[in-house]
This record gives C-alpha cells, structure tokens and sequence, in this order.
C-alpha cells in the first residue's frame, strides 16, 4: 500500500452560491459516456491481475449490519490484513508485498472491537450522523462524530440531510459539513450523498460542490440502503466536480462508489472512470475508495482462475 506523507487535506473555502448557480449537467452526456466505458473492452491477463491486486487495497471493506457481533467485526479485519489467500499470493509472486484493503468500515459500537484486531495497521471508519437516514438531531450527531474520534477511528463516513439538497438550502448544507469538519479535527471525513435520493445529477453535482467547499477530504456516493447507490454516470457526474474543484482550489478530494460494487468486473470500471477521468494519482487509497462487503470474494475468485485457469465456488473463500 502507498503510504502518503506530504498531502494537503482540503480546507472550507467559504461557499460561493454564485458559482453553484451556473453548475448544470447534461444527463444525455453523462449517460453515452457511461455507457462507452461500460462497453469498451478492459485489460486482460496479468494486467487484469495487477489491477486487480490494486482493488484490492482500495476497498473498505464493510460491515454495517443490524446483527453485527464482535466476531463478524474481527474476522473483517482480520481478512483486511490479509484479504489474499496464501498460495494466491505466492502464485502472483506478491510475497514481498504488503497488500491489505484501505480500512474496514464499521458502526461506532464495533470501533474498539476492530481496533483490538488492527492495533493501527489499518485506519478505522466510521459510519457517523445517524447513518443512514440522517435525521437525528444536529447536536446528537456532531457528539456521534466526537464519540467515534475519541474511540480511534481514523476517518468518518458521515451522511448529509438530504431535505437540504431537495429545496435547495445549500448554506445549511454548508453549515452542517463545516460543523462535521471541525468535530473531526485530524481524522477524515467522507461525505455520504445518498445519490439515489437527490432525484437529478445536477442535485447531486451542486452537493458535491457544496460538501468540498466545506471541507470534505471525500465524497461518496450511497449508504448501501438506499434504493439505487452507486451508478457510474453519478460517478463521472461527481470524480468531474472533483476534477474542477482541484482546477480551482488546489486542493484533492477522493472518491468513494459504494453500494452495489459486488464484482471485479464493477471495480474495474470505476477504476477505469478514475483513471481517465482524473488520473494515476486518483487510484491511491488517499483519494479513491470503493465501499463494499462481498467485492473481495469476487475479486479473489477471478484471480485464483487466473493462477490455475479454473473458478472456483464463492462459498471456497473466506467471507469477511
């Protein structure tokens, strides 16, 4: 995993209502370009594998269940340590790398159960603000954030109020992301959209213009509960906000598509859209993470049949 030392977080750079007035987008657009990277052909063979490998150590890996216990929490991280079965990694003559997902991706009460297993190899997320509706009280859901800090968790999954996007009070949306900025302090902050909730590209073009403005290190598509989360038109809508806002602050925000990347063939047409969209430098954990639960069983399975040509049955690999 790339380790990076010197980045500069993004910082709130006062919201500019006269810039978000002129963001339009054009869904027809947004659309063909979706589908041309969802037909083109993808790398094959043993870049296939390294791109593969690469997924690996960008998923934060999740669990965000009603029956959550501490063991299911600590069998995820223990497989986050380790998401590659030993032979697999011989066989692709990784033995002298250290491949390990991004983080795991928790509800608060698992923080110290995650943290007992990882003792700091891997960051910590936690899904904060009343996840996943979001409809608690602001002071309930700042000290959420707090808690969760305090507890050891490294980044914040925090969901915005989406009536705030749905009428267009973009200066309370403001608000609410620069008061879970400051209740951060040193540990990121992803800005959960629940795209599938804001109706239009252009709703969720102008969120993610108002979320960066206030300082968010990332932002991220869904929950995972809503009824429709990550799509890869919502994706280039978003990675091309983020594209512009570095083009005129400076700063980098990371990606996060969650809910619904459940195959290989999935991550890597994200992959793509961040290749191509924004460059190398976005297929780094620091600025690209994929939310997922079930994606590394697949991504397992296609490399096991790249090492031995056949595919195995899902149920022969460990599930986090």
């Amino acid at each position: 995993m790339t380790i990076i030392t010197d980045f500069k977080r993004n910082e709130a750079i006062g919201l500019d209502l006269g810039w978000l007035n002129h963001i339009q987008v054009n869904k027809a657009a947004a659309d063909r370009r979706a589908a041309s990277l969802a037909n083109r052909r993808t790398v094959k063979k043993e870049y296939q594998a390294a791109w593969l490998v690469k997924a690996i150590e960008l998923i934060d890996l999740t669990t965000l269940a009603g029956d959550d216990t501490p063991g299911r929490v600590e069998r995820l991280c223990m497989k986050a340590m380790r998401p590659l079965r030993q032979d697999l990694v011989e066989a692709l003559g990784l033995q002298e790398r250290k491949i390990m997902t991004g983080a795991v991706c928790v509800y608060h009460e698992m923080i110290q159960h995650a943290d007992a297993v990882l003792k700091g190899r891997l960051p910590i997320a936690a899904v904060s603000t009343g996840f996943p509706a979001g409809l608690t009280s602001m002071e309930t859901k700042v000290r959420e954030i707090e808690l969760s800090v305090a507890a050891g968790a490294k980044e914040i999954d925090i969901v915005i109020t989406r009536q705030h996007v749905l009428t267009g009070n973009w200066q309370a949306l403001y608000d609410e992301m620069l008061a879970y900025r400051k209740a951060c302090g040193e540990a990121h902050v992803k800005a959960i959209l629940a795209t599938g909730d804001l109706v239009t590209l252009e709703n969720v073009a102008k969120a993610s213009w108002v979320c960066m403005m206030a300082g968010a290190d990332f932002i991220k598509t869904s929950t995972g509960k809503e009824g429709v989360n990550a799509t890869i038109p919502v994706s280039l809508v978003m990675v091309r906000a983020i594209r512009e806002y570095y083009e005129r602050t400076g700063f980098k925000v990371g990606y996060k598509p969650a809910g619904g990347v459940g195959t290989a063939k999935a991550a890597l047409q994200y992959m793509t859209v961040m290749k191509e969209e924004l460059g190398n430098e976005w297929l780094e954990p620091h600025l690209f993470r994929i939310g997922a639960s079930s994606l590394l069983t697949d991504i397992e399975r296609q490399l096991e049949h790249h090492v031995t040509g056949a595919y195995s049955a899902a149920h022969r690999h460990a599930q986090p």
